[in-house]
């Protein structure tokens, strides 16, 4: 099911919106990996996903579990699964985790939140903690497209960094709280000069 979906939804999107990725080359062709990006839109999970052919599960607010039954079942099957916001619930990090191992890509969007000004926010260690405990790579993730929000026509650019590895970061599954303040950021920072660059395509508009 979730193979037909990606087919048609690709299809979908490619109608859509004027999509172009950059860094393809950085996507693993082999295991899994945490994709961190910045958040710009309920079409981010997607626009992340449709150059992968991997599986993905993402997090997404328990508020849309409860639209309607046909959204609830288009979003699961998608691999969805929900976050109490603000809640505190450590849960989320072993269901994380867990969905890591069992062969899924996962997406996160530390900042937590949307950003309609297309601005990196700081983030959140969440981030982090997936990324100590799981030993899996990072790949830092930036979507760019002009204004509040993404609508028929409008140009998306889906930017892909080269991978973090955890030893790259330094940290461990019982990394302290100031070692995951530093790792978040350093996440963050690459996904901010993803977001900040300009694309090849900007660069010839630009010329």
């Amino acid at each position: 099911m979730y193979t037909v979906l990606r087919f048609i939804v690709t299809g979908i999107f490619k109608i859509m919106f004027r999509i172009r990725f950059e860094g393809k080359e950085n996507i693993p062709q082999d295991g899994v990996a945490v994709y961190a990006s910045n958040h710009r839109s309920y079409y981010d999970p997607v626009f992340i996903s449709l150059p992968v052919k991997r599986r993905f599960t993402y997090m997404a607010k328990e508020e849309l579990f409860h639209k309607n039954v046909f959204f609830t079942w288009l979003i699961k099957t998608m691999g969805a699964f929900p976050v109490v916001r603000g809640s505190g619930d450590t849960s989320i990090i072993d269901t994380s985790i867990e969905k890591l191992r069992s062969g899924r890509n996962l997406v996160i969007f530390p900042e937590g939140t949307r950003s309609f000004d297309g601005k990196v926010g700081k983030g959140k260690t969440g981030v982090a903690m997936i990324a100590a405990k799981s030993g899996e790579n990072v790949i830092p993730v930036g979507i760019c497209f002009e204004g509040a929000k993404a609508k028929f026509g409008t140009r998306v650019v889906v930017k892909f960094g080269k991978p973090i590895s955890a030893k790259e970061l330094e940290i461990s599954s019982d990394a302290s709280p100031r070692e995951l303040k530093g790792i978040k950021q350093r996440i963050m920072s690459e996904i901010k000069a993803l977001v900040e660059g300009e694309s090849a395509e900007e660069k010839d508009e630009n010329a």
